[in-house]
């Protein structure tokens, strides 16, 4: 099931690492709630993203976007993601269930064995996807993939957020 520009997301509550506790009805952005899902700790690709994410996070704090990551990863692999991949300034989320990420509209794959990275894929796991929900909660951009490849850079989505908020953009693909 697609999610619906200007419709209502599903809800989203999960354990971060850290032992703290995310949810989305808890978010109080001035513009947006950015919620990046990753693939997880078997993913070298994800590495890469999120380190990008993490250098430019002050950028979207300055422009009233709250933003977490997270993946269907258990515990240990969402604190060995941020440790081993230096995430400081990014909240990790974990614990995603797979039916929750199904219900984000996120593709689901079976594990292949061992990635390039040599890590374990899991059984299953959710594939990547980014959202931009409202403060009212409604969905305002979506970017879902069913591969690791050819994601949405973050440069690109601030420029983006910087013309959608200065123009007063309405969210597009309802009909």
């Amino acid at each position: 099931m697609a999610l619906m520009p200007r419709k209502p997301v599903p809800s989203l509550d999960f354990d971060t690492v850290g032992g703290g506790q995310w949810s989305l009805a808890g978010q109080q952005p001035q513009n947006f709630t950015m919620v990046v899902f990753y693939r997880g700790l078997h993913c070298p690709i994800c590495q890469r993203y999120t380190s990008e994410l993490n250098g430019m996070i002050g950028e979207y704090d300055k422009r009233g976007i709250s933003t977490v990551i997270a993946s269907t990863d258990d515990a240990e692999r969402g604190a060995e993601a941020k440790r081993k991949w230096n995430l400081p300034n990014l909240t990790v989320g974990h614990g995603v269930s797979i039916e929750k990420a199904r219900e984000w509209g996120l593709y689901v794959s079976t594990s292949r064995g061992k990635t390039s990275a040599g890590i374990e894929e899991p059984p299953l796991f959710a594939e990547p996807g980014i959202f931009l929900v409202k403060p009212d909660a409604t969905l305002y951009w979506a970017s879902v993939s069913t591969m690791p490849f050819a994601r949405p850079h973050f440069t690109d989505i601030l420029g983006a957020i910087d013309f959608a908020v200065s123009k007063n953009y309405p969210a597009r693909g309802e009909a």
